[in-house]
């Protein structure tokens, strides 16, 4: 299985290279990035944590960043000695560990999972552990890992119901790397029900709850919130809708919901944040060609006014968790399409109610906590969802009652950074390290 595997890698790595080549000539971004990925990092960022045996955290995209934050910092702040390095697989991940991780002592790409390229990466950083966010398990770095007898902690990990059936199809490979693992730190009950029941020794598993319960999302001040209606052109007496991390086929739900609302509300505003910022061009073109005034949230202030635009595509990284401060009432997506939804712990932190499809799968534990307690509805199609929405923006007992619940729900489930790194502790303080 394993060369299978490598086999595969490689064959990938071969048949991309056109792509590579012209990413690297159209990209500024992108030849730093393929330096990293080759093992050549900067001497500087080196130089923080070569010889120092930093804490090496990957977390693949944005998502996995912003969970890992909150421990990173409540780790610095206990450890500060201890040099940490955080690596993403993806451009936005990595931009937003710039952002909102001044706390790390280094920041790179993740190097591809190629069979030559781990080892003598890990050799060289000599981390003395190695911590995956959520499920960032690949072969050839946890056998690296392995070899070196570098302690491997899996932090804010989930497993999704759709994942459990893939991996059991790889399931001899994945008892491999789960047999390394010396701590999952799992989200909830059900996902370390879920890494036992792949293989995972039940001893090693603990529940340290959801990281991103910690993040202080609703840290916008009033100055700040104004500015970012001026910014918006959202300064009418209108409501707000944020739709957060919006998948393709979505978008034309919410088109026609937003002209169903503006029967009633015509002054209705919506902002949407696709999840893949690089449609963002082609969904204001989508809204456009069906009559609505649109605008990319980066070109919004070039307009000489801003005030008469109807939608505004979020094409930013790092802005969603924070405007949605600015909301009437929330549709997260990923869950109108089968996708299994997304994070909606954010606009919940900010006590705004919050609407979702029916295809939450791969969060069922918060779902259920939310729905249980009416701080989040469903809703099966855009016919419902316009329904909804107006009910609650018409209804202000109903926005305000599911808000605070949200927010509720947010304050009373956190700590789970500080039991984070309270495992960290303990398995640090019988670390390996790199022969």
């Amino acid at each position: 299985m394993d060369l299978l595997y490598n086999i595969l890698m490689i064959f990938v790595a071969v048949f991309g290279l056109p792509l590579f080549a012209f990413r690297f000539f159209r990209e500024r971004r992108f030849r730093e990035r393929l330096r990293h990925n080759l093992g050549f990092f900067p001497p500087e960022t080196l130089a923080k944590v070569e010889g120092r045996r930093p804490v090496w955290f990957q977390a693949a995209s944005v998502g996995e960043v912003v969970a890992a934050s909150s421990i990173i910092k409540e780790f610095k702040r206990q450890l500060p000695d201890i040099p940490v390095l955080i690596s993403s697989g993806t451009a936005s991940g990595y931009e937003m560990a710039q952002r909102i991780l001044p706390e790390a002592d280094a920041i790179i790409f993740y190097p591809p999972d190629l069979p030559w390229l781990p080892g003598r990466i890990v050799k060289r950083i000599r981390p003395r552990a190695y911590v995956p966010v959520e499920t960032e398990l690949w072969p050839n770095f946890i056998r690296a890992a392995r070899q070196c007898s570098i302690p491997i902690i899996m932090v804010n990990g989930r497993i999704g119901e759709r994942s459990v059936e893939h991996y059991r199809q790889l399931r001899r490979m994945f008892t491999k790397m789960l047999e390394t693992v010396v701590r999952f730190c799992m989200q909830s009950t059900i996902d370390a029900q879920y890494v036992i029941r792949l293989g995972a020794d039940p001893h090693r598993v603990v529940v340290t709850g959801n990281t991103k319960y910690d993040q202080n999302y609703s840290s916008v001040t009033a100055a700040e919130k104004t500015a970012f209606l001026s910014d918006l052109g959202f300064t009418g007496t209108g409501p707000i809708i944020v739709a957060g991390s919006t998948h393709r086929g979505e978008e034309e739900i919410l088109m026609e919901v937003l002209r169903d609302i503006h029967v009633r509300l015509p002054a209705a505003k919506l902002l949407l944040a696709p999840r893949d910022i690089p449609r963002s061009e082609s969904i204001v073109d989508l809204f456009r060609r069906q009559g609505f005034t649109t605008e990319l949230r980066s070109k919004i202030n070039l307009l000489s006014d801003p005030s008469a635009v109807n939608v505004v595509v979020l094409d930013t990284i790092g802005e969603l968790g924070r405007l949605y401060a600015l909301a009437d009432m929330v549709f997260v997506g990923g869950s109108l399409v089968p996708h299994g939804g997304h994070n909606i712990l954010e606009p919940a932190a900010h006590g705004k109610p919050i609407i979702v499809g029916p295809h939450m799968f791969n969060f069922k534990d918060t779902y259920a906590l939310f729905t249980g307690r009416d701080a989040c509805a469903t809703v099966l199609d855009g016919r419902e969802l316009s329904r909804k929405i107006i009910e609650i923006l018409t209804d202000r007992t109903i926005a305000e009652r599911m808000g605070k619940e949200a927010a509720a729900i947010v304050v009373e489930n956190q700590g789970a950074a500080a039991r984070t790194v309270e495992n960290l502790k303990q398995i640090l303080a019988e670390q390996g390290g790199c022969q």
